[in-house]
């Protein structure tokens, strides 16, 4: 009793209020900085104040920021709006303010939860920024319609009854579409004020503005005159709201107006003489509808109807007789065809009547076990034909397959190598070998010309790089360039028997007149052959009897001239198993596959890039703006791309979001195991026909769908995570953020675009480089075209993560030198520094602070008190010189690996661009 005695009070008091003169009512109300809440003021002024004192209320600002509004007029405007804030109550229980401004776009200042105190709010509005962009004011309404008055962003819930404001201040024309977004948010009960500036088109604002629009539709000169609107503000803003103070009943909405309330019905309803309860409205009796038999009311519109015997005539309101098959509910699932009296179900070519008589089969040729074709069998209309797979074609018989040898079939004259690829071939040089412009023959690569290399004295081109090398008699410094003149001899305990010589590069044991080193190159030995005349050898040459015999340093072969060496192809020595492509690497060998091939987990077998391992996930408009029919086609696409891969938990892996206003998850990474299973929820995916938030899309994407509880693998497994989003119009929401998180966490983003798409927003969704990564078509008949470049632009991907992953098929058994029971089992590094021959060169691969493993384990010191030179066994020999050079060679062979494969990567991109 005492609510509706308050109530009634407050009525009476706000039409007192409306009676006031109208100079009384609109005068500016003059605030003292030293007044505080109890001194004595105007008793109308302390009426406003006491109602705008604990008056509850979600107020939210949308501000005009186009390019229109200049510097100073923007200053004005946040003027006002301060102004505004003064005789607010401003807390989380009482008055809570939103600020929006729009041009192009929609920015989010702050929302009805982000401060908690008027200053606060004031220090938010002068830190605004002029964004001088378009004027999107539909698109500004449409944002604090769904998100700024959500509960999400600080607005209370509706049976709260707490007044839901916007005060929308505009200087053009929108370039938007207004009237029906702006009757949305009035509809759910939302007060528009709308204030336009100098040349505002006025019923435009009417569009905008609740009724009566004498009430909330203002129109001032300039920005200059704002400040007269101040107090109009106050005493509106101020004034109570019924609909929150009083038991209105209202069935549907409860519109404020001043001192009183309105009730108002949900479109397609009308209200009652009650004034509070409403009905549907009846349009059969309302309109002349021009139905021919029957009229029948829905939901804010009508249908015509026929009677039984009748159906509707194309136009929607006439009626024609029926024949058997039209009148009757025949269930034919192909045709139907009219007999005498009744009718019969018939099916098309191909297809067989089921025993129900109503449903039809297709015949399915190809199930019959003995079609015989090696890859796919594929049904015609009255029987079947075999068909091979990419690169691959049919042999006479129809049915067997073999693969196309593009290299044999056109002969191509590759100087090096001719490679096979599914639908050519290209021609690939020798590795530390480039292609010459003619696509056919090699050069060898000059890397001392090419590179500034810094060599202080001799520069030596390897396969892959070059080194630094010194002068005959200096030793190259730790720095790898520059070069130092040694004294071999008393650098190291030589351990020569007789004397110890210097040479260019190193040193060398000399022994008397008559006698000879022996092949430890320390003790001497009477003269032997290989002393005694001009071998030739190139590696090494051993005494046998009273001639010799040439022999080579492991990894090379003797040529057929008996003296000099060649280095052993691997790939060509050993069988390799590699099912494309050998290649050898060092004293081992890797797999490689033919472009459109990945490596299968043996590293050796190739499959082809759509059976690769890779988690995608479909995020797919389903806006309004689409359309049922087109939602069809974009059905289809998604189709096409699942057909174009093998799905299993261990292949590829397949989700799919819907979104409009919200975002609806279809299926998840883990929802469906084989390819029918997806495409049957493909085909009954209902279409939403909402909004177009994007944004929203991109955030559910990121934080949920490529998660593990999802079906996602983990990080670790290095299995690529791809995202394909579909859009056929402008978000009402940011994309940026959500995409450049997806991106920047190793997700690859495709972006398609269709009709009206914006190009800004497709590039901030799509990943580096956009050219690859985004596609867009005027219209849907060209959707086909865009398939096919994302299934080849998501097979490359899946490539370079393969390529990027590269690892030895199997190693070869190590050939080093294995010590007997008379040799150490050590080397001590000095003694191998004090051995003329190659290795005292790379001695810096074992003078660094980080020794490998392998390294640390084989040289180590093996001097102990009490041992003599006799005791020693001979470090020089040609034996131990191999496994010297054998591990120097593996540490520059770990050091260019990585250049290796980015020389790869760059090869095979430099090539599949050639052949575009």
């Amino acid at each position: 009793m005492e609510k509706v005695l308050v109530g009634c009070f407050l009525l009476i008091l706000g039409q007192l209020t409306l009676l006031l003169p109208a100079e009384a009512r609109e005068r500016p109300r003059l605030r003292s900085a030293s007044r505080g809440r109890n001194a004595r003021t105007h008793p109308q002024t302390a009426l406003l104040e006491s109602s705008c004192e604990n008056k509850r209320a979600d107020l939210v600002f949308i501000i005009d920021s186009s390019r229109s509004v200049n510097t100073h007029d923007y200053a004005k405007v946040k003027e006002f709006i301060v102004d505004i804030l003064q005789f607010l109550d401003i807390g989380p229980d009482v008055t809570r303010v939103g600020l929006l401004q729009y041009g192009s776009t929609v920015k989010n200042e702050f929302s009805l939860k982000t401060f908690k105190r008027k200053s606060e709010v004031e220090r938010a509005v002068k830190r605004m920024r002029h964004l001088s962009t378009g004027t999107m004011t539909g698109l500004a309404i449409q944002y604090a319609l769904n998100i700024a008055f959500s509960e999400a962003e600080g607005a209370r819930p509706l049976r709260e009854n707490v007044p839901r404001v916007i005060m929308i201040v505009t200087d053009g024309r929108p370039q938007d579409s207004v009237a029906e977004v702006a009757a949305k948010a009035r509809d759910t009960g939302i007060l528009i004020f709308a204030i336009g500036v100098g040349q505002v088109d006025f019923n435009t604002l009417k569009a905008i503005g609740s009724e009566p629009h004498e009430d909330h539709v203002f129109l001032v000169a300039n920005f200059s005159q704002m400040e007269s609107l101040t107090s109009v503000f106050q005493n509106k803003l101020c004034m109570v709201h019924m609909c929150s103070a009083l038991e209105h009943n209202c069935a549907h909405f409860c519109i404020n107006t001043p001192g009183s309330y309105v009730c108002k019905c949900k479109q397609g309803y009308i209200l009652n003489s009650d004034q509070t309860t409403c009905r549907i409205q009846d349009l059969c009796a309302a309109e002349d509808h021009g139905c021919e038999q029957l009229c029948v009311n829905v939901l804010g519109s009508f249908v015509c109807q026929c009677y039984s015997g009748y159906s509707l005539a194309e136009d929607g309101k006439g009626c024609v007789a029926v024949d058997y098959c039209a009148s009757e509910d025949h269930r034919c699932e192909h045709e139907c065809v009219n007999a005498d009296g009744s009718y019969f179900c018939r099916c098309l070519k191909g297809f067989s009547l089921n025993p129900d008589k109503k449903t039809c089969t297709k015949i399915d040729y190809c199930a019959s076990p003995n079609h015989g074709c090696q890859h796919e069998c594929v049904n015609t209309e009255d029987s079947y034909s075999c068909r091979c797979l990419r690169g691959f074609t049919l042999n006479p018989d129809k049915k067997t397959c073999r693969r196309i040898n593009y290299c044999a079939l056109k002969k191509p004259g590759c100087e090096h190598e001719c490679v096979n690829t599914e639908e050519g071939y290209y021609c690939r040089c020798h590795r530390g070998y480039t292609l010459d412009p003619n696509g056919k023959t090699c050069s060898r690569v000059d890397h001392c010309a090419e590179q500034d290399h810094g060599c202080e004295q001799l520069c030596l081109n390897t396969e892959e790089s070059f080194i630094c090398q010194c002068s005959e008699g200096f030793l190259i410094n730790a720095d790898l360039k520059t070069c130092s003149r040694a004294d071999y001899c008393l650098l190291s305990d030589h351990g020569c028997e007789y004397s110890c010589i210097n040479t260019d590069r190193s040193f060398a044991c000399q022994c008397p007149e008559g006698h000879v080193l022996r092949s430890d190159g320390k003790t001497c030995a009477r003269k032997d052959v290989c002393q005694a005349v001009d071998h030739g050898c190139e590696h090494a040459c051993v005494n046998s009897g009273e001639s010799y015999i040439c022999k080579c340093l492991e990894g090379f072969w003797l040529d057929e001239d008996g003296k000099r060496c060649r280095r052993k192809d691997v790939c060509k020595s050993t069988h390799h198993g590699c099912e494309h492509i050998c290649v050898n690497r060092g004293n081992s060998y890797i797999c490689k596959c033919s472009e459109g091939f990945v490596l299968a987990e043996d590293g050796r077998r190739c499959h082809r890039c759509s059976e690769g391992p890779v988690d995608l996930v479909f995020v797919i408009d389903g806006s309004k703006s689409l359309g049922e029919d087109n939602f069809e086609i974009v059905k289809q696409f998604v189709t096409g791309i699942i057909n174009s891969l093998v799905i299993s938990p261990k292949a590829a892996r397949v989700g799919l979001l819907q979104y409009s206003t919200q975002v609806r998850t279809e299926f998840t990474l883990r929802s469906f195991s084989s390819a029918k299973d997806m495409k049957k929820a493909v085909a009954h995916m209902k279409y939403m026909g909402k909004g177009s938030m994007t944004g929203l899309a991109l955030k559910h994407m990121f934080e949920r769908s490529f998660t593990q509880v999802e079906g996602a693998r983990p990080p670790a497994s290095r299995v690529p995570r791809v995202a394909i989003v579909f859009t056929d119009g402008r978000a009402q929401d940011d994309v940026s953020e959500w995409a450049s998180k997806a991106k920047a966490n190793g997700i690859t983003v495709y972006a398609v675009g269709v009709g009206k798409a914006i190009e800004e927003e497709l590039q901030e969704i799509a990943s580096e480089p956009t050219n690859k990564h985004l596609f867009y078509a005027e219209d849907f008949s060209t959707m086909g075209e865009i398939s096919e470049k994302l299934k080849k632009g998501v097979c490359e991907a899946l490539e370079d993560s393969d390529r990027s992953q590269d690892s030895p098929a199997g190693e070869l058994p190590k050939r080093v030198h294995q010590p007997t029971e008379s040799e150490p089992v050590t080397i001590n590094i000095q003694d191998l520094l004090s051995c003329s021959n190659f290795a005292v060169q790379h001695r810096y691969l074992f003078e660094e602070d980080s020794l490998s493993r392998s390294t640390q384990k084989l040289f180590h010191s093996t001097k102990s008190s009490g041992s003599s030179l006799e005791e020693k066994s001979d470090q020089c020999k040609c034996e131990n010189l191999i496994m010297f050079q054998n591990l120097a060679n593996e540490e520059v062979r770990k050091l260019t690996q990585r250049l290796e494969e980015m020389t790869q990567r760059m090869e095979a991109l430099e090539n599949r661009l050639r052949y575009r």
